[in-house]
This record gives C-alpha cells, sequence and structure tokens, in this order.
C-alpha cells in the first residue's frame, strides 16, 4: 500500500482477517485484506464498527500498525477485561471472518521520511502501534543499501512497559535495532524485571529524557503516544528541556470510568501547545460474543 496525495474519502469497507499474531499475552495483531483500501500514513488509525444480532452497533478506532507500503493492513488489539469490543478483536475472530472499518483517518499526528529527523519516539504500552508503523515505514523507505540516508535520519525510541512480558514487538524491535546501528532502542519497565536486567525500572522522568532524548539544539521531530499522564509529563519535560512545542506530537489514550459501571474511551490527540479532541467513545460490558460481523459474514 503507498500513501496518496489527495485525501481519500472515508467510507466503511469490509475486510477479511488473513493472520491473528500472539504479541503479548494481551495483545495480538490482526492482519487484514482490505479490497479497495486507498492506502495510509504512518501513524494513522480506522474506525471498526461492530454490529449485534439485535441492530446495536459499536465503534472504536485503532491505530495502524502496517506502514504504507505494506499490501495488507495490521491493526494491534490490546485485551481489555471488561471491555466491550478488544475481548471479541482479540478471542473470537480468526482467518477468514469479515471485519467491518473506516479510514485511514488522521492527519496530525503522522510521519514519513520526507518529513525529516532526527526522530524521537516516545511509547508507553500500546501506544507503540503507530509508532511502530513509522519505524517499519523508515526500514522499508531507506532501504538497506544507503547507510548515508539512514545516518541523516537517525531515530531514538523510548518504551515503556509494565513487564518485559509486555512488550509488543519485542522481537521485531531487536531485530530492527540490531541491523541498524542508527536506531536506538530504550525500554523501561516499571513494575517487574527479568533478572539481570539493566535498563530504566522507573516511570518515565526528566532525568530519563535527558538522557535518551535527542537535544533540544537538534530540532528532533517527537511523537509521543500511551497513556495521559504519561503523554503530558512527556511533552511538558520536553518543553521545559527546551524542544519546540511545534516539533512535539502527542496522541492520548485515555481511559475514565463513567456511570453504571460504563467504561468510556477516548481518542485525543495535542501538540505540545495545543489540544484537539477527536474521538470520544463509549465501552460498556457485553459479552464478545453478541457481535455477528465475523465467521465471514459480510452483508
Amino acid at each position: 500500500m503507498t500513501s496518496v496525495g489527495a485525501a481519500p474519502k472515508i467510507v466503511w469497507r469490509f475486510a477479511t482477517v488473513i493472520d491473528v499474531v500472539h504479541e503479548t499475552p494481551e495483545a495480538h495483531t490482526l492482519t487484514l485484506d482490505v479490497p479497495g483500501w486507498p492506502g495510509h500514513r504512518a501513524g494513522q488509525h480506522v474506525d471498526v464498527r461492530l454490529t449485534a444480532e439485535d441492530g446495536y452497533q459499536t465503534e472504536r478506532s485503532y491505530s495502524i500498525a502496517s506502514p504504507p507500503e505494506d499490501s495488507r493492513l495490521a491493526l494491534t488489539v490490546e485485551r481489555l477485561d471488561d471491555g466491550e469490543v478488544s475481548p471479541y478483536l482479540s478471542d473470537e475472530l480468526r482467518s477468514g471472518d469479515k471485519l467491518e472499518l473506516r479510514g485511514p483517518i488522521g492527519g496530525y499526528f503522522v510521519w514519513d521520511i520526507a518529513t525529516g529527523g532526527p526522530l524521537l519516539l516516545v511509547a508507553g504500552g500500546s501506544g507503540i502501534v503507530p509508532l511502530m508503523a513509522m519505524l517499519r515505514h523508515r526500514d522499508i523507505a531507506l532501504g538497506t543499501d544507503d547507510i548515508g540516508a539512514r545516518h541523516r535520519l537517525p531515530v531514538r525510541l523510548l518504551y515503556s512497559s509494565r513487564r518485559w512480558e509486555d512488550v509488543i514487538y519485542r522481537d521485531e524491535l531487536a531485530r530492527l535495532a540490531e541491523k541498524d546501528t542508527t536506531l536506538e532502542v530504550n525500554h523501561t519497565l516499571t513494575r517487574e524485571q527479568p533478572d539481570g536486567w539493566t535498563g530504566f525500572k522507573r516511570r518515565i522522568d526528566r532525568a530519563m529524557l535527558e538522557a535518551v532524548a535527542w537535544p533540544a539544539t537538534e530540532q528532533p521531530r517527537v511523537y509521543v503516544c500511551g497513556p495521559t499522564p504519561l503523554v503530558e509529563a512527556v511533552a511538558a519535560n520536553l518543553v521545559e528541556l527546551g524542544h519546540q512545542p511545534a516539533l512535539v506530537k502527542t496522541e492520548r489514550l485515555a481511559r475514565r470510568v463513567g456511570r453504571s459501571s460504563i467504561q468510556n474511551y477516548s481518542i485525543q490527540r495535542k501538540g505540545a501547545d495545543d489540544e484537539e479532541t477527536r474521538y470520544s467513545k463509549t465501552e460498556s460490558r457485553h459479552a464478545a460474543s453478541r457481535w455477528q460481523c465475523g465467521r465471514g459474514n459480510s452483508e
């Protein structure tokens, strides 16, 4: 898939599940074939719509994990035990099933090699997903022949997870860093660390950013994605360290508890000096088995 110049019309399409990959105990990647897909940019997302037998519908937004160069779309879904949609996507879907989605959506939190660098990526939990699309795009677009191009566009990733087994794309990140000296991958584990762990062992703070981030004088392009407290703290610390607010782009994955045990989920996108709420979704306690847009049914 290649990105397009003009913004494509956003319409609902039926995607076919090609594969389901187990990433971590709670995260799975759905590989999808989407007929008529117009292409996307790294950092964009899609809306997924599920329909129950009684006609009830609900939608959720999921970041695209695959690079624009891929012929198929990949969505990585983190399972929430009290979720309405994620248990169905993680536990019920299998190869050959249909999934209704629309996109690509979003033009703010996007990056491609033409945007330039250096590039600083900061992720918390499943906030790694859109950043992984950026890393995959960079790897493919720059190829392996022109080492100079990679040195002109270096990347540093700081990724916060609870435990080592919770690190999404752990092996792929290691492979990318091993073959590319211009890509630095730094992990911090906030709850448990394996024996012999020598990396960071705390939440991301100013001292950690000073140790990992490019100096503000390098004017890096910065993308931060994760839970609201992490994103707000990282953005504030980076600005205090001298980074230009206009170059710090963030995507916040916020969760709050509403009335009657309804779980409200929202996706907000903001710059370090600006905020724009794009979507607000509601997650209620419905069984995953109620959904019918699967088993090859595209009607």
